[in-house]
């Protein structure tokens, strides 16, 4: 990857588990850097939803990884206040 540059990845819709897995096996690959993950799709904002920011989150953080979630709607805004995750995702 690219230092220079972020890697940027954007979540469908739905995420599966599959999908969040593959995302986060991606993450471990590579030197250290910027990714900036496009959240806007997520769409209904709901704990499956939190379930793999915060696995993508983790998976950054062990890559040596910088990651920025992007796109966030309101809906989800208020679900990470209400988990308590909005400050450890970043949003």
């Amino acid at each position: 990857m690219d230092t220079s540059r972020p890697l940027v990845v954007t979540l469908p819709a739905r995420p599966t588990r599959d999908e969040v897995a593959r995302l986060c096996a991606e993450l471990g690959t590579g030197p250290p850097g910027v990714v900036v993950c496009d959240v806007a799709a997520l769409a209904p904002a709901d704990l499956t939803a939190v379930d793999a920011l915060a696995r993508l989150k983790l998976a950054a953080g062990r890559g040596g990884h910088r990651i920025r979630f992007d796109g966030a709607g309101p809906e989800l805004r208020a679900l990470l206040l209400l988990t308590g995750l909005d400050g450890t995702l970043g949003l």
